[in-house]
Parts: C-alpha cells; sequence; structure tokens
C-alpha cells in the first residue's frame, strides 16, 4: 500500500519579493509566484502523483497555490481541510517590516537569532518551537493518520510550518533545522513505512526563470 505524504510551500508572494516579514499577513501570489504553483502542478503530474486529499492554511497564499495545483493535476472536488494550525509561523511585531530595516533596528545578530534560532521568539510572535508546538498536534491526529491508511495526501502550506514536519519527518536535530529551507514553489514527496518512519523522499523544485 503506499502511504504517500507530499508537503508544497506556496509560491513566491508579494511580501517574499519585497524582503519583508509576513507570517500571518496576506499578501497575494506574484506572477512568479502562479508560474512556481502551476509549474509544481505540473512536475507532480508528470510524476504520476495524484491525491485522495488535500489540507491547507487559513492563509490565501497556500490556498492558492493548492488551487493552482489541483488545477494542473486536473483533480476537481479535492476534498480539503483547511486549518490555522497550518499557518505561518507568527513573526509578530517583525510582520510587514523589510528584513534589512529590521537588521538596521536591532542589530544582525538579533534579527538572525529571531529568524533563524529554534526556540527564540521576535516580540509578540513565535518562535519555531511555538510553530512545531502547534503543527505537530495537527499533523498527528489528522494528516498521518489518513497518510498511513493510504490516503494520498497533499498539504500545502508555509516555510516555517513545514520546516516543523520535515524536522519530524527527516528527524532533524533542533540545530539542524535551522539549516533546512524548502523553496517557494517545492515539493517533497515522502512516501511513508507502516511505523511513520521515511521510506523514501524526493524533492520537485519548479524551474521558473
Amino acid at each position: 500500500m503506499q502511504r504517500l505524504l507530499v508537503l508544497v510551500r506556496h509560491g513566491q508572494s508579494e511580501w517574499n519579493l519585497k524582503n519583508l516579514f509576513t507570517g500571518w499577513k496576506d499578501p497575494g501570489l506574484t506572477p512568479r509566484g502562479i508560474a512556481e504553483a502551476r509549474e509544481c502542478g505540473r512536475l507532480l503530474k508528470a510524476g504520476g502523483l495524484d491525491f485522495d486529499q488535500a489540507f491547507t492554511s487559513e492563509l490565501g497564499r497556500a490556498q492558492r497555490t493548492l488551487s493552482l495545483i489541483v488545477d494542473e493535476l486536473g483533480t476537481e472536488n479535492l476534498p480539503t481541510q483547511r486549518n490555522i494550525a497550518l499557518n505561518e509561523r507568527d513573526y509578530g511585531d517583525l510582520s510587514g517590516l523589510n528584513k534589512d530595516e529590521a537588521r538596521a533596528r536591532w542589530g544582525e545578530e538579533q534579527v538572525h537569532l529571531w529568524r533563524r534560532s529554534y526556540d527564540v521568539s521576535p516580540p509578540g510572535g513565535e518562535s519555531l518551537k511555538d510553530t512545531i508546538a502547534r503543527v505537530l498536534p495537527y499533523y498527528c491526529q489528522e494528516i498521518l493518520p489518513r497518510v498511513l491508511g493510504g490516503t494520498r495526501t497533499l498539504v500545502v502550506a508555509h516555510g516555517n510550518s513545514l520546516r516543523a514536519l520535515v524536522m519530524v519527518l527527516d528527524r532533524l536535530s533542533r540545530d539542524s533545522i535551522i539549516d533546512a529551507e524548502i523553496e517557494t514553489g517545492a515539493a517533497l514527496v515522502y512516501d511513508l513505512n507502516p511505523d511513520s518512519t521515511v521510506a523514501t523522499k524526493q524533492v520537485l523544485s519548479p524551474a521558473v526563470a
């Protein structure tokens, strides 16, 4: 039995392009982001992948990416659950600020700690540890049982909410997860063993100029 789990980061957003902290703010996709989402769908289709169930966040950029992927796959009426648990990490007071301006205001070292450390939270926001604390229970309760039962599952979410899942799936330490990156529009294709460990993993990266 196939236990397929595919994780996709949304296509480039308008604030990704402007180098702004986004978090729970909800900018739309750029033309490049739309192209990345469509190319991701085409790559999945070319790989012979289709799905029985989708999950996404409450944020529009992830939902739009999912819609574009489904359109390319030709999968009509794909059952979909939207949940705040899959939202991007909340950057709190940093949301909407340019990252270079934040470095000028608080210093390179402090902003690096907020962005890349495991358990240091920005003012009013979440650390990666906090993000994992809300993503992982939802994964264990809602997503993983379906995958283990043979439901071919697509999850379209965000860089940090997906990094939370990658940390568990790839058995990364709190130090190694700091360097883990997921490109916009990229798909991580997992086949799981019956005990929920990873049998195989493939990364599909859309080549969009």
